[in-house]
């Protein structure tokens, strides 16, 4: 999320695609009504429900689902054949300007260099064209034919507005409609937010979607900007800090990368990771990577971890496979090659792809370890609850150990809410019976495990035994000692790095921000970008301070975001090239002759001149783009590309099935269905009233939303005969459920071409546990496959057929 929910009142526009705020994010969806109220904002939801945002919005459209990519392609394609560009800001803050090699290309929907047999690209050709003197090259008039600009503007022009009719379903009025109130945004005193969740994640090209809608927002100059940004609705509390942490499988906390077996050594892993400029004078803060690793090093194994050791890297992990994401887990596990497996705050049965195979993997365990405050279904897998669960409960010999944890209410600690503010929250209450801290279980684990090596040795020991664990009492690290730890603190004293002789920290000291972190061993921190949250000052994200100078939606001083409590993501790109605010109505920062200044931590070097770096100090161009040379596994452009379960062949490329560089094991792709036997598409989605698999425990949400459902369009009720109310079994290749009809005018069908494609809305929150009535859930249905580039599955865009059950309809 670039900018915080309460920047969201700072809006003109906002829009709403794979979301849907108003009752997933309810309390954050105040901002838009703030911004309504008292900017006189306008709301524009496309979804392919009429739900509750878009019962409040200023204009909807229907999409058909998996079909994104085509909508805003075509948006970007009108924005630049009506010359609704923020030009000075296209030219000067993106990669427009320049040069790609000769060699790259698209064709029949696919990029140059595909390999068919290994479902992958070769990149080479994705990147631009290096001078003698190392850096890329440009044309700023935008005149070559080969600058991303021209390359960019051939790309979209196939995508047109009867295109987005025939693929997306989206009537063509309703898309032109769209893209002119898009387009008034261009201007610079106009500015639009997107607001996205799962309903664009859960792709096999999730990841392209929101690529899109962000190419989009910095042709239109509306990155950095108060009211603008890319905002990403993190559905959990803290499912934003979890990810900061490291919950993927190939990262470490701070988005630094897990090594591979490529990388042997210290000096081949870093040699990938210095991260040169690419523009002459650009900062590529990345080029720090150095620091931060070696402190998160002396983070885990302290006076261990030394320059002669290369710090320790021989015991860090070396990756096989890219990832051991979720469905990777889960088919080594189906496979037997996974005998033990701890589930902590999560529930697979539920939440994760083809229940079935789910099912059959977690019956080959020899050990299933649940850390949960309720009664979880994956918990109780074995349990026969008839069609809700129907195994085989004598078949199955996985042990199952249920250890009760806390819930965030019954402890201390800080969650990270979407606007990336790390903000402390108190225990309410103490935990009843037995249950326990995850960090006291996790400790006592650990402890144990220790203990064995020492006793019994093993391979590799010394990983476990050198590990840092200077906490008051092993057994029970507290949420202060981590939160410490996180942030980081001197382990010498360190100075400033142009005037040695000024001491910035001394040994033993909290370190105020990253900017202290070194990689000469003097400094330790677990989580570099959230350095700065808990300092010599104190836990900086308790503070409550809701001050809020020239009424930016900032709020300095409450709690704290990272990076060094910076609000607004590239700030820096609020102002033109002189550092003046592109709308001084709406200042952030700006250049004061001397350094930055302004109502948010500028996003940049205090001192670094206007016109020499760039706004994206990250990126080794120092701009942000359009064009994203190797760094996504299925393009440096979105392209279109139909879910992997279509009712229409791609228009492309009928040959192509899905993402064509997503990774689909042999077993999953035999369970992919076809239109031809599953002529519906179905899509998943969340109900205010629950929580997902949590609230429907409480008696309350359980009675607000007592029964699973289905919904369906008149239309397709009365193709099939189904009675409101009724019962219907919905079923793929992969599952079947039962559920009652909802028969509701918020879901049409879509004309696509020459076929009307009907779409079924499947809820997630039901199962065989808790107060609710026992249900099922979409991922009976959805086939095992994810997003190319981070496996997040494809939930919101699969295959099915329904028809009417036999029991008798309520209404």
């Amino acid at each position: 999320m670039t900018n915080p929910w309460t920047d969201i009142k700072n809006t003109d526009l906002v829009i709403v695609m794979g979301g849907n705020a108003a009752e997933a994010h309810p309390c954050g969806f105040k901002w838009v009504t703030e911004a309504k109220a008292h900017r006189g904002a306008k709301l524009i939801v496309v979804d392919p429900r009429f739900t509750r945002t878009a019962s409040v919005a200023d204009y909807y459209a229907p999409i058909r689902p998996g079909s994104d990519i085509v909508f805003l392609m075509a948006a970007i394609n009108w924005m630049i054949q009506n010359d609704k560009v923020q030009w000075e800001y296209v030219r000067n803050y993106t990669n427009a300007a320049l040069i790609v090699k000769d060699e790259f290309g698209w064709q029949d929907g696919l990029f140059s260099g595909y390999d068919p047999e290994k479902r992958d690209y070769d990149k080479s050709s994705w990147d631009y064209v290096i001078g003698d003197d190392g850096f890329a090259a440009i044309d700023m008039t935008l005149e070559n034919p080969r600058c991303v600009w021209n390359l960019l503007k051939d790309h979209v022009s196939r995508y047109t507005p009867e295109l987005v009719e025939q693929v997306c379903g989206t009537p063509k009025d309703r898309f032109l409609k769209i893209v002119q109130m898009i387009g008034e945004c261009s201007a610079t005193d106009k500015a639009m937010t997107s607001m996205y969740a799962l309903g664009w994640t859960q792709h096999s090209k999730g990841a392209q979607n929101i690529r899109g809608m962000a190419m989009l927002q910095l042709i239109l100059g509306n990155i950095g900007v108060r009211g603008g940004g890319m905002n990403a609705l993190r559905g959990h509390s803290n499912i934003q800090g979890l990810t900061d942490i490291g919950l993927m499988s190939n990262l470490i906390p701070g988005y630094l990368n897990i090594p591979t077996e490529k990388e042997a050594d210290w000096t081949t892993y870093m040699s990938s990771r210095q991260f040169k400029p690419l523009r002459p004078g650009q900062t590529s803060y990345w080029q720090n990577y150095p620091k931060f690793m070696v402190s998160f090093m002396k983070s885990m194994w302290g006076s261990a971890a030394t320059a002669e050791n290369d710090w320790a890297y021989d015991w860090l992990p070396k990756l096989d496979v890219p990832a051991y994401d979720v469905l990777r887990m889960f088919e080594l596990m189906n496979a037997g090659q996974i005998t033990n497996y701890f589930c902590q705050g999560f529930n697979p049965i539920l939440a994760f792809p083809n229940r079935g195979k789910v099912t059959a993997a977690l019956s080959k365990l020899k050990l299933l370890v649940t850390m949960d405050p309720l009664e979880t279904e994956t918990a109780h897998f074995w349990e026969n609850h008839g069609e809700y669960n129907d195994v085989d409960t004598a078949s199955i010999q996985t042990e199952v150990i249920e250890l009760p944890t806390t819930s965030f209410a019954e402890d201390d600690g800080s969650l990270v809410n979407s606007g990336r503010w790390l903000q402390w929250h108190w225990a309410a209450g103490t935990p009843p019976g037995q249950a326990q801290r995850d960090t006291w279980i996790m400790a006592q684990i650990f402890q144990r495990v220790r203990k064995l090596y020492q006793d019994e040795g093993g391979v590799l020991p010394e990983p476990i035994l050198n590990l840092t664990w200077d906490y008051a009492d092993p057994l029970d690290p507290t949420a202060e000692e981590l939160a410490k730890e996180m942030n980081g603190r001197a382990l010498a004293d360190v100075y400033d790095l142009t005037d040695k002789t000024k001491l910035v920290a001394a040994q033993g000291k909290q370190l105020a921000n990253f900017g202290q972190y070194r990689d000469d061993g003097s400094t330790m921190g677990g989580c570099w970008i959230f350095a700065g949250c808990w300092t010599e000052d104190g836990n900086i994200m308790a503070r409550r301070d809701n001050s809020d100078p020239d009424d930016t939606g900032t709020y300095l001083n409450w709690s704290f975001s990272w990076p060094m409590n910076r609000r607004i993501l590239y700030n820096r790109a609020s102002a033109d090239l002189e550092g003046k605010a592109w709308d001084p109505a709406r200042k952030l920062i700006e250049w004061n002759g001397e350094k930055w200044e302004g109502y948010d931590v500028p996003d940049i070097s205090p001192t670094a001149k206007p016109g020499d770096v760039g706004p994206f100090i990250m990126n080794q161009e120092g701009m942000s783009r359009l064009f994203t040379r190797g760094l996504m596994r299925d393009g440096p452009f979105p392209t279109h590309m139909e879910p992997f379960e279509s009712p229409i062949p791609n228009v492309f490329n009928e040959k192509m099935v899905g993402n064509p560089v997503a990774r689909v094991f042999v077993s999953d792709a035999e369970q992919f269905g076809t239109s031809d036997e599953f002529p519906f598409v179905a899509t998943s989605y969340r109900l205010t009233e629950h929580f997902h698999y949590w609230t429907k425990h409480n008696r309350i949400n359980a009675a607000l939303q007592p029964e699973f459902f289905v919904e369906i369009s008149p239309e397709l009720a009365a193709e099939k005969g189904i009675a409101k109310g009724g019962t219907v079994r919905v079923w793929s290749k992969r599952g079947s459920i039962t559920a009652k009809a909802l028969v509701s005018r918020r879901l049409r069908p879509l004309q696509c071409g020459d076929k009307l494609v009907h779409v079924i809305g499947i809820p997630l929150h039901w199962g065989f546990m808790g107060a609710a009535r026992k249900g099922f859930g979409p991922n009976s249905l959805t086939p095992f496959v994810g997003d190319a580039n981070i496996e997040t599955p494809e939930y919101k865009a699969f295959l099915v057929n329904i028809e009417p059950a036999t029991t008798e309809a309520v209404s």
